[in-house]
């Protein structure tokens, strides 16, 4: 199998430990995992085409995750999408849930949610 053809878990989050304990939390359950700072450096990747499921921050500067979504969807590239957030309204939620997000996280968010959310991600890109 090709490495391109592996599907992985990309994180997209402007805080650094976010970042690095979500990406460490989900190697070691057994996932490959690619992280970014930022919606646009995510778009920039070579990862972009095998990523199965992304774990996405809401707020960032720049492109926002909402950005990032309405932009993958549009393009006709979804991709089954966990969002973390510590901000977050009902309208935003239900909007990101239309648009085909998985799952709608708080900060600080429980391991075991979050796992489960990019477990049915995954099964999703089979």
């Amino acid at each position: 199998m090709n490495v391109r053809d592996t599907k992985v878990v990309s994180v997209v989050d402007d805080d650094d430990s976010v970042r690095r304990s979500v990406k460490n939390l989900l190697l070691s359950l057994g996932f490959q995992v690619e992280s970014f700072e930022s919606a646009e450096c995510f778009l920039e990747s070579s990862h972009r085409e095998n990523t199965g499921c992304l774990v996405l921050d809401l707020s960032m500067p720049g492109m926002t995750g909402e950005q990032l979504v309405a932009h993958l969807a549009s393009a006709g590239n979804p991709i089954p999408t966990v969002i973390l957030t510590a901000h977050g309204d009902f309208r935003v939620r239900e909007r990101l849930l239309s648009l085909g997000v998985l799952a709608f996280l708080g900060k600080p968010f429980k391991s075991g949610e979050l796992l489960a959310a990019v477990q049915t991600a995954m099964r999703r890109q089979r």
